[in-house]
């Protein structure tokens, strides 16, 4: 394990590398230093980056943004690549990540599976971007019914994502786009029984705050949000949402890989009005357990599971 010092002096190096390039795209030198960084904030480690000194909280601050601009501008480079072929959804193997996709879509619908007794019928994705992999790998492989309403403030990444399931005969009519800013969407997102709110949508911990406090004032009584966060050094990759900062939510757990998939996964419920039927709470056809129940581990079988109580 590397110590502190040494990632932090590490990541920071690596910030200065990306800070003077002249373009953020693909290309063999940005992906090399990508890589690079993943590899350093992928292991374990103990470090707590809200406890990091001024100066080195404002470059993860500049960092986080670097990453989200370059992971934009790579899922445009592939979602057009794959536009280019008659069937697009038969080569997302193409796309470098896939696989992580296919993980952490099994990941998150094992979690979201403990807190519903039917599949949800409507699900909204907030920040879909051009190559919506979360929700394609999920209405594929494990919501074949479910459909997938996408949102991005950006129309050229709908146009890109609408394109890549327009060939397909079942997903074309599941997955739906909109283009707006999910700020002014209100009485649309009572119809969702789960948001997915993506990891670059609010790429500063006060931006995504006030996302939370927005689908906390309109999403449905009950309802279940599920978000992405980081943990140990990975967040210098993403920003970190901890459970104080889910308002007007319950927290049923939180997930943190230790593999190759980045993110930890919070899932978390809309406050409802509680009626109570024997040891459950009972919300619509959801039935929500007094205490998360247990997620088996995912990846090398090391992987942390924090359960938080939700108090009766």
């Amino acid at each position: 394990m590397v110590c502190q010092e040494d990632l932090v002096s590490n990541v920071c190096e690596i910030y200065d590398k990306l800070s003077n390039l002249d373009s953020l795209k693909p290309s063999k030198e940005v992906n090399m230093i990508f890589t690079n960084l993943v590899q350093l904030c992928v292991p374990p480690s103990p470090i707590e980056v809200t406890k990091l000194p001024q100066h080195v909280q404002e470059m993860r601050s500049k960092l986080i943004k670097i990453c989200g601009e370059a992971e934009g501008l790579m899922e445009s480079h592939y979602s057009a690549i794959l536009g280019s072929y008659e069937s697009p959804l038969d080569h997302l193997h193409l796309f470098p990540y896939h696989t992580n996709y296919i993980k952490l879509g099994q990941l998150e619908f094992n979690i979201l599976s403990q807190h519903y007794t039917h599949p949800p019928k409507q699900i909204a994705f907030i920040g879909s971007g051009p190559l919506p992999l979360t929700s394609v790998v999920l209405a594929s492989n494990h919501l074949r019914n479910t459909t997938f309403h996408n949102y991005d403030i950006d129309a050229s990444a709908n146009s890109l994502a609408s394109e890549l399931v327009s060939a397909d005969a079942d997903l074309s009519q599941r997955m739906v786009f909109h283009t707006t800013d999910i700020m002014s969407v209100t009485d649309g997102l009572k119809e969702y029984e789960v948001v997915f709110l993506a990891a670059l949508v609010g790429m500063d911990k006060e931006s995504k705050i006030k996302v939370i406090e927005h689908l906390s004032k309109h999403m449905a009584p009950g309802a279940i949000l599920m978000l992405r966060s980081a943990h140990g050094a990975r967040a210098f990759l993403y920003p970190v949402i901890d459970a104080a900062d889910l308002v007007g939510f319950e927290v049923m757990s939180v997930y943190h890989p230790t593999d190759e998939v980045i993110n930890s996964v919070v899932i978390s419920r809309k406050t409802p009005m509680v009626v109570h039927t024997h040891d459950h709470h009972r919300i619509g056809g959801v039935f929500l357990p007094c205490k998360c129940s247990n997620i088996q581990g995912f990846g090398n079988g090391k992987n942390m599971m924090e359960e938080l109580t939700v108090e009766e």
